[in-house]
C-alpha cells in the first residue's frame, strides 16, 4: 500500500498520525502478551515458573477506587479579641485580623487560646 503524503492535507495527515500511532500502540501490546506467554511457557517446560527466573514478585492489585483519607482539621491556635468564634490554626493564611495586630505592634502570643 502506497500513501501519497505530499498530496494529504494538514488533517488528513494528522488523522493518519492518530491512527497509525493508535495500532502501533496496539502492536506492541500484543507482541509484549505474546513473548510473556513464550516466556511463562518455556520455564514450565522446565519446571520453573517465570517470575522465579527474572526474580519479580507478583505485581500487587492497585484498587483504583481508594480515596484519599480525610484530612483532619487542626485545632485552633488563635481567637479573635473581638469575636471569640473566629478562630485561626496558626497554619496557612494569616487572617487580616492577626496582620493588623502585628503591624500595629501586638504580639500574636496574645491572641492565643489557653488550653
Amino acid at each position: 500500500m502506497i500513501i501519497d503524503l505530499k498530496a494529504m492535507t494538514r488533517t488528513e495527515l494528522e488523522k493518519l498520525k492518530t491512527s497509525v500511532e493508535r495500532e502501533l500502540t496496539r502492536t506492541i501490546e500484543r507482541n509484549r502478551k505474546a513473548a510473556i506467554a513464550a516466556a511463562q511457557k518455556a520455564t514450565r517446560e522446565h519446571g520453573f515458573d517465570l517470575n522465579e527466573i527474572v526474580g519479580a514478585e507478583k505485581p500487587a492489585k492497585v484498587n483504583k477506587t481508594k480515596k484519599k483519607p480525610k484530612t483532619v482539621a487542626a485545632p485552633p491556635k488563635y481567637r479573635h479579641p473581638e469575636n471569640p468564634e473566629v478562630t485561626w490554626t496558626g497554619k496557612g493564611r494569616q487572617p487580616k485580623w492577626i496582620k493588623e495586630a502585628e503591624a500595629a505592634g501586638r504580639s500574636r502570643n496574645v491572641f492565643l487560646i489557653k488550653s
